[in-house]
């Protein structure tokens, strides 16, 4: 795993031929068969995308992809648009807050219907919520705010708060909380259904696999129908393929998740002569390292310090990306509220010598740290390369990084268990707020000092907290405003001082589509709005 044997560029080159013979056989057969199953009008589009959609159930979906993908098929309540703003979707207005912030009531549509014919009410949005709250995977983004969910009319819903909840508008528009139909999950109110999906959206679900979903336009849709025929999502891992799909004219539209950053420049130089249309959503998506801050080394503040100086981001996205990810020095991205502080310091060589001779390293005993990053992502080794390469140019005698690649899914699920002294990762809300941010990787239940013992700071592998945050972060939530800012701010502050997290860059969702169509367009939570896909008129 580690990047020290000299005979590994000649394995990976023979690994890399091997994977793209595999990849581009998927791709062509994909394609032909799509070809094969129906022939294509001139409105129906092929649009691709990074990574398999393992579950199509919204009570166990958490990658970018499956969250894509239930964005055409269900609807939420509330969407956010590129302005901020709120929108009702399946709600008819917006949000009635009452009782001191504690009492929400909203008000429905009543022409939705699911895709199987059931009647979308309030019913069938508690039937949904409650069903997320019991076997939901992510659940811990509504915590406990939501006490009790009542349905005093057929076209109302009300939800009693534990407190009141500044983030929760936001969080209505969460794809998590994307309703499905009661009749055809009725034998799955406490298990999932991964390979269906009955919904309200748009599009219905024509054909599932992991690598590739047909979606139809659904004749009984509420709203404006979708702007093209149809729609053949295809995913692969191979970002080789993905690029040469786009440029080939196999595929109408590519998403720019897990693109490598050199095709992904390629691609804004091809948008940028013509070639291609080139779109850009909000900036959503954090890159950071988290330290663990429970064992020697890092059970040292002062030793974590000294890294979250050493870090010269400038050069790391020069380097990575050409430029194209942005520095970041918050756990918030700068396009949410609170996001615009930077408490994270500028890189500084002298004060980590400065921090590491204190702990008593450096001339001689340098502080010899694993560092593991993604092996199937493209810019997390190439991150872990430039930081390595830095570090030996600026503190050779103070740090060594030794680098270990572990795939994806192998890090999440030993992430809780402590098993990374120091790891890449990236973090995108499921709503837009900082709430949804902070509380994932700050939130503490069980503390013993400055170490966690249970709570979303283990399950994100860094087990820090600190006396305080826990009743800071549930303040924030209750605030508005510039007492919010504050708070934020404070928060944010508070981790920086722990440094238990390494703010690294932000991610700009891009798609990238064929002359022949429309300019893609994102929302406000930086999805793709796949409905609106269509030929230029």
């Amino acid at each position: 795993m580690g990047c020290t044997s000299q005979s590994q560029p000649l394995q990976q080159q023979r690994r890399f031929r091997s994977t793209w013979i595999s990849v581009a056989v998927v791709l062509g057969l994909s394609i032909s068969q799509l070809a094969c199953q129906h022939q294509r009008s001139s409105d129906r589009l092929t649009v691709a995308s990074a990574g398999r959609i393992a579950s199509l159930d919204p009570a166990q979906a958490s990658t970018y992809g499956t969250l894509q993908l239930l964005s055409a098929l269900g609807d939420t309540l509330y969407t956010r648009e590129q302005d901020s703003s709120l929108k009702p979707q399946l709600a008819a207005e917006q949000p009635q807050i009452s009782d001191g912030g504690r009492t929400v009531t909203i008000p429905l549509r009543r022409d939705v219907l699911f895709h199987d014919g059931t009647r979308f009410d309030a019913e069938a949005m508690a039937f949904s919520l409650n069903r997320f709250l019991r076997i939901g995977t992510q659940s811990y983004v509504v915590g406990d705010r939501i006490q009790a969910i009542e349905t005093p009319a057929s076209d109302v819903l009300r939800l009693r708060l534990s407190r009141p909840s500044s983030s929760l508008e936001s969080l209505l528009t969460s794809p998590y909380l994307t309703p499905i139909s009661p009749t055809a999950y009725a034998k799955y109110k406490d298990r999932f259904l991964n390979d269906r999906f009955i919904g309200t959206g748009p599009y219905k679900l024509a054909s599932f696999r992991a690598t590739q979903q047909r979606l139809v336009p659904f004749k009984r849709y509420w709203g404006a129908p979708p702007s093209n025929a149809g729609l053949d999502l295809i995913n692969l891992s191979n970002s080789t393929a993905l690029f040469g799909a786009l440029r080939s004219g196999e595929v109408d539209v590519l998403l720019s998740e897990s693109i490598d950053e050199d095709q992904r420049l390629a691609l804004d130089r091809r948008a940028a002569q013509g070639l291609l249309l080139e779109s850009s959503g909000p900036a959503l998506q954090i890159g950071y390292i988290t330290f663990l801050s429970n064992s020697p080394p890092l059970l040292s503040k002062q030793v974590r310090q000294a890294l979250v100086h050493s870090l010269d981001r400038s050069l790391i996205s020069t380097r990575v990306s050409h430029g194209q990810r942005q520095p970041l020095r918050s756990l918030i991205p700068p396009s949410l509220q609170g996001g615009s502080q930077e408490p994270w310091p500028l890189y500084s060589p002298e004060r980590t010598r400065t921090l590491l001779r204190q702990s008593g390293y450096c001339q001689g005993q340098p502080l010899e740290l694993p560092f593991t990053y993604r092996s199937n992502v493209p810019s997390d080794r190439l991150m872990a390369l430039t930081w390595q390469a830095q570090l030996s140019r600026d503190l050779p005698d103070c740090i060594r990084l030794r680098l270990e690649g572990v795939e994806s899914t192998t890090v999440y699920r030993q992430l809780g268990e402590g098993a990374f002294k120091a790891v890449m990762l990236d973090w995108g809300g499921s709503y837009p707020d900082p709430e949804a941010y902070l509380a994932p990787l700050l939130s503490c239940t069980q503390a013993k000092g400055d170490i966690c013992e249970a709570g979303e700071a283990v399950i994100s592998g860094s087990f820090w907290t600190r006396p305080g945050l826990e009743t800071a972060l549930r303040r924030s939530d209750s605030l508005k405003g510039a007492e919010r800012l504050e708070q934020l701010l404070a928060i944010d502050t508070m981790a920086a001082e722990g440094a238990a997290y390494l703010p690294v860059w932000l991610v700009t969702p891009k798609a990238w589509a064929q002359t022949h169509l429309a300019p893609p367009e994102f929302n406000g939570s930086g999805q793709l709005r796949l409905a609106r896909l269509r030929e230029k008129r």
